[in-house]
């Protein structure tokens, strides 16, 4: 297991046994697949920003209560904060290119995506809580945004914590069955 959690083989079952992939092989591909999600996650961002910052634009928002003017600019700002983190793998990919630093731009990469999705959950739950304040302006509001972050919680963290605990768990009884094989052998 290397330093954010991840093994060094083993990640693909899709690999015959015995196929590891080189620590460059491993590094690149991981850099590709955070590309990938970086991709999905940054266009939410964007879109959800874009309309959030537009908000403080329309005929309605004067009307706001000062607590909802509040919780406006800590959604907007929580939207800024994760589109900067979702952006940065572009940034540090731009800066790093050719340093030959691969390895650490992927795990610096991967913690600041991380920071950015959790970012991005708080953000539509803000968004969330103000929209139904202003919608309904009861308690009803607060119930459903408490419920919506229980389902992100689970949905973005939760499931593929437990995903990854069960994974470990096999792989560890597979190196135990091997190592007592080859003891016994």
């Amino acid at each position: 297991m290397n330093e954010d959690g991840a093994h060094i083989h083993d990640e693909d079952s899709s690999r015959p046994s015995g196929d590891e992939e080189t620590l460059q092989e491993r590094t690149n591909r991981r850099w590709v697949e955070l590309l990938q999600e970086v991709r999905v996650a940054q266009t939410g961002v964007q879109i959800l920003l874009g309309f959030l910052l537009t908000v403080a634009f329309t005929p309605r928002f004067p009307e706001l209560s000062p607590l909802d003017h509040q919780l406006y600019v800590v959604t907007v700002v929580l939207g800024a904060a994760a589109t900067g983190a979702l952006i940065a793998p572009v940034s540090f990919h731009r800066l790093l290119a050719g340093q030959k630093m691969k390895p650490e731009l992927v795990q610096a990469a991967s913690k600041l995506v991380m920071i950015g999705i959790t970012l991005l959950a708080l953000t539509i739950v803000s968004a969330l809580l103000l929209l139904l304040r202003v919608a309904t302006g009861n308690v009803v509001a607060h119930w459903t945004v408490l419920g919506v972050t229980a389902w992100f919680a689970v949905c973005w963290f939760v499931i593929p914590a437990r995903m990854r605990s069960k994974a470990e768990r096999r792989r560890e009884r597979r190196r135990e069955e091997r190592g007592r094989g080859k003891q016994s052998g």
